[in-house]
């Protein structure tokens, strides 16, 4: 589907400048949800065609990063999908990490504190080169919640191989609009309701077969057996052979939202969605007089931005002053404007 037809499956209120917070659904994202809420207020169907929607999901968000969907599992949070990694970690492990880094991918890791794991935060910018031999596992976001920032994937990952350490990515701000590939990494951690636009309660992540065989399955229930609908009750222990070992059991309506706007994606296509963000988010940077970037996300300091972007009635987050702007699908060039008269005028 082309991205302009596309664009018509979104009716945002002009302003809408805050997908870095969450993402607006399309139209048959939304219709779905709906119907199935309908279906459940009056009992009129059984729970089992719901959670095809999970199934949906798992294969479309691999398709997006480059993974078998056998490699992918499903929860509701990136931390808590996280959290067999961290389990994982042997004591006395070194883990390093972004000092910007959004807690999602930070505090799992401080969890295991008891255990002697240690946590060194270093800038972005010097992540790299604070890989050493003392490295257990790297974690960081590939694009960071606070400003933007792109990190640099490829040569993390190098630095992280040539030293036998894991790679943990959050890639909560990135997936949806900028194209990469899951597999490079251990495990990548995605919330869905942000540039996936999804409803808030569904994540995934890219597990590795190598990584997984050192995890322990620790919240395993019914859904993550290998026949999950003949394994409700009694032993023994029948866990799925692939990364489905470590779903958690979905959250129907959640994954009913974010399978048809995980659809919708991948037939437009990743770098065409990543052109139209950053071109935007470049609009945006050259009206405040500042160099271009290559990020959909913008963090801009301006005097009484918050008040300024509230009358204007533009959606942004502020903090203490310092704007931050994120331009997905549904952002026009006019929506740009409203905000850079609100900030300029």
């Amino acid at each position: 589907m082309e991205l302009e037809q596309a664009r018509k499956l979104w009716q945002p209120q002009p302003g809408w400048l805050n997908t870095a917070s969450y993402g607006l659904p399309p139209e048959p994202a939304w219709a779905a949800v709906q119907e199935a809420l309908a279906d459940w207020r009056t009992g009129r169907t059984s729970w089992e065609g719901w959670d095809d929607a999970t199934r949906r999901s798992r294969a479309a968000f691999a398709g997006l990063v480059g993974v078998a969907p056998t490699d992918v599992t499903v929860g509701s949070t990136v931390s808590a999908l996280f959290a067999p990694v961290a389990a994982a970690l042997p004591a006395g492990a070194t883990v390093v990490v972004p000092e910007v880094e959004f807690t999602s991918n930070l505090f799992p890791w401080l969890a295991q504190a008891e255990r002697g794991v240690r946590v060194r935060t270093v800038p972005l910018d010097g992540l790299v080169d604070a890989i050493d031999a003392d490295t257990d596992l790297v974690a960081f976001s590939l694009v960071q919640s606070a400003d933007g920032a792109v990190a640099d994937y490829h040569r993390i990952v190098a630095a992280a191989r040539a030293h036998g350490a894991l790679v943990a990515v959050d890639a909560t701000q990135a997936c949806g609009w900028l194209p990469f590939d899951a597999g490079l990494a251990d495990v990548v951690a995605v919330g869905a309701y942000k540039w996936l636009m999804g409803p808030r309660g569904s994540a995934l992540a890219y597990l590795a077969p190598a990584l997984r065989e050192r995890l322990r399955p620790d919240g395993a229930g019914w859904y993550a057996a290998e026949d999950p609908f003949s394994s409700y009750y009694g032993p023994p222990l029948r866990l799925a052979a692939d990364a489905r070992r470590f779903d958690q059991s979905p959250a129907w309506f959640s994954w009913i939202g974010t399978a048809p706007a995980l659809e919708l994606l991948a037939e437009i296509g990743v770098p065409a969605v990543r052109e139209h963000d950053v071109r935007l988010a470049n609009r945006f940077l050259a009206g405040l007089g500042r160099p271009p970037g290559d990020s959909a996300i913008v963090a801009v300091e301006v005097p009484g931005a918050q008040e300024k972007l509230e009358r204007a009635g533009i959606r942004a987050a502020v903090r203490a002053g310092r704007v931050r702007a994120s331009f997905h699908l549904y952002t026009t060039d006019a929506d740009v404007d409203l905000a850079l008269d609100a900030l300029t005028g």
